[in-house]
């Protein structure tokens, strides 16, 4: 891809915009606007008896509630297993004795150049939560099918919480 005059010009606290002009073929020069962001991890917790934890997470950009898997941003450097185990304990206390990568997904790459990695973790066991000040998380417990079935039906409309349970929903348990 070539790409000319690009700049930054909104540095935040999670994401920065960057403005460039791309050249699209022989169609000249195009401006397109990225939100880059730092990636993050994601992790399904996924219970002996063949249910899954699920948390309940307030979210100001959709003015409500999301029914979501465990997740969170990437430290600079940080692998994303290691992410996905940390804000697996902080967000329902519960520490996995195995982590299967699940792939990874560009929620929005129209706009966004963030990748979620994505993890099935199983041999759970139950701790504390250690949730942030600013989290307002509550776990829920379901079974695997249902979850399924929530993500088909639209009760669940988080883009890595659907591709997860798809991925995981193939596997063999």
């Amino acid at each position: 891809m070539e790409t000319r005059n690009r700049s930054i010009i909104f540095q935040g606290l999670v994401v920065n915009l960057e403005q460039m002009e791309v050249r699209i073929g022989d169609k000249g020069w195009h401006p397109f606007q990225i939100v880059r962001h730092p990636g993050g991890a994601a992790v399904l917790p996924l219970h002996d008896d063949g249910t899954v934890t699920l948390i309940r997470q307030l979210r100001p950009a959709i003015d409500g509630i999301s029914l979501e898997i465990p997740a969170g941003r990437l430290g600079k450097g940080e692998d994303p297993a290691e992410c996905a185990r940390r804000e697996l304990q902080e967000e329902t206390g519960l520490r996995s004795a195995v982590l299967e990568p699940l792939g990874f997904i560009y929620p929005s790459p129209g706009v966004f150049d963030e990748k979620i990695y994505l993890f099935l973790a199983r041999g759970l066991t139950q701790g504390e939560a250690e949730q942030e000040q600013f989290e307002d998380i509550h776990p829920v417990r379901v079974s695997l099918p249902d979850a399924l079935a929530m993500a088909c039906d639209g009760r669940i409309v988080d883009g890595k919480t659907i591709a997860a349970l798809m991925r995981a929903g193939g596997r063999p348990s």
